[in-house]
């Protein structure tokens, strides 16, 4: 680590790497990954497996991540795990990664994808010191440089006291809207799998795509759900075109006080009675259509290890998670939904985190709208969680069945008048 106000560099070559922190602290190490520079704000993760689902969650748009499990790369990669199209991640900090590729279903090196996708990355520094850190003074800006993005104009390595002023002109994180740049540009429609291919779909579910991961329509169609992927900017005209027996709103990057758009969007899905679930973002954004605010984490929750109560069922799940801000709404009582005095009637905070007491999910009692801050969809993760997918076919079939009573009692009544 150097000093802040360093301004000679004999300490590192032009074959390093150097992580640059907003606070002055700096890091050498060696590439991973292609050369170049790359400036995010920088988080860290917590799982031991499954970094390939991990890279490829759109939630990790412009971000750095650490990967606190010491040894990366060993199992390649593969044309099956990926969550998406491609790596979200913004730069990748590793503290050893594999110099060999040793699993039946690798098709290739995660060093190889890292550099066809232009993935900047460092690699052999104290990762552990460096998450200790961000533990304590919260996640922030940072920059990795290699190659001859670590040299000046005239040709001579820069000075660490330059590269943190590029480190320190990029964006903050709260305040973005990023939702518009991971989402699909057009309708993706999935259809029923497994045990229910070929067949009639069950439900029709509207998903709306803040960064969804591939998994999560995976599990509504292997439970016979027919998913309509939508774009970002879908407005509500076009979503009730297409009659959908329930909505969901998917994880996504960014902030999530900038949605206004996608809040009031639900508050027409909420009015309208439509069954909802919501993972993630879509957790914060039902937290902030039921009026609630939300705010951001000191160093927020990454990882596959995350406990979470279920105060339903006093059920703890371990759970993956990846989010950097939460609702802030009142535990351990139900309360009228503070958007328009109780306009949505009373909600709970359904879901809690066991590790900071975080509100990790949100139960509407008087309409069908529930949501949940982790990933149930267990990509890269346990499946601890899935039950909450159940959760959603039930309220939907509840829906259903209410609707279809209500119709037959309405055809009865014009019978015998």
């Amino acid at each position: 680590m150097y000093d802040s106000d360093a301004t000679t560099v004999e300490s590192f070559s032009p074959d390093d790497a150097i992580l640059v922190l907003e606070d002055g602290q700096v890091y050498v190490g060696k590439p991973f990954g292609a050369l170049g520079q790359t400036t995010a704000e920088i988080v860290f993760t917590t799982g031991m497996t499954g970094y390939q689902e991990t890279i490829t969650d759109p939630s990790y748009d412009r971000q750095i991540l650490i990967q606190t499990f010491p040894h990366i790369g060993n199992t390649g990669v593969n044309g099956e795990d990926n969550e998406s199209s491609k790596i979200w991640v913004a730069g990748y900090v590793v503290r050893e990664p594999s110099p060999n590729v040793s699993n039946w279903r690798a098709t290739g090196s995660l060093q190889d994808d890292l550099i066809s996708q232009g993935i900047v990355g460092i690699s052999g520094i104290d990762t552990r010191k460096l998450v200790r850190h961000l533990r304590s003074a919260g996640v922030m800006r940072a920059g990795i440089f290699s190659g001859n993005a670590l040299k000046q104009g005239n040709g001579e390595l820069a000075s660490t006291g330059t590269l943190r002023t590029i480190v320190e002109e990029t964006p903050q994180m709260a305040g973005a809207h990023l939702m518009d740049e991971v989402s699909t540009a057009q309708e993706k429609i999935i259809a029923p799998r497994g045990a229910f291919a070929g067949k009639k779909p069950l439900f029709k579910v509207a998903a709306l795509d803040f960064g969804i991961k591939s998994m999560t329509p995976q599990r509504l169609s292997e439970r016979g759900c027919e998913v309509h992927i939508l774009p970002q900017h879908t407005t509500f005209e076009e979503l009730q075109a297409l009659s959908p027996d329930g909505v969901f709103f998917s994880n996504g990057p960014g902030d999530p006080a900038t949605a206004h758009k996608e809040v009031a969007l639900l508050r027409e899905v909420l009015d309208r009675g439509y069954p909802f679930f919501g993972i993630c973002l879509g957790n914060q954004l039902l937290g902030r259509a039921l009026g609630f605010g939300t705010y951001k984490l000191k160093f927020g929750h990454r990882g596959i290890n995350q406990p979470v109560k279920d105060v339903n069922t006093d059920k703890v799940s371990i759970t993956s998670q990846n989010h950097g801000f939460a609702v802030d709404a009142p535990l351990g009582t139900d309360i009228s939904s503070p958007f328009d005095n109780g306009h949505f009637g009373k909600v709970k905070v359904s879901h809690i985190g066991l590790n900071d007491d975080v509100v990790e999910g949100l139960q509407c009692l008087d309409i069908p709208a529930f949501s949940v801050q982790y990933h149930p969809e267990a990509s890269a993760g346990p499946h601890d969680a899935t039950y909450l997918f159940d959760r959603f076919i039930n309220l939907m079939k509840s829906s259903q069945d209410s609707q279809h009573a209500q119709e037959q009692e309405e055809t009865e009544g014009k019978i015998n008048a």
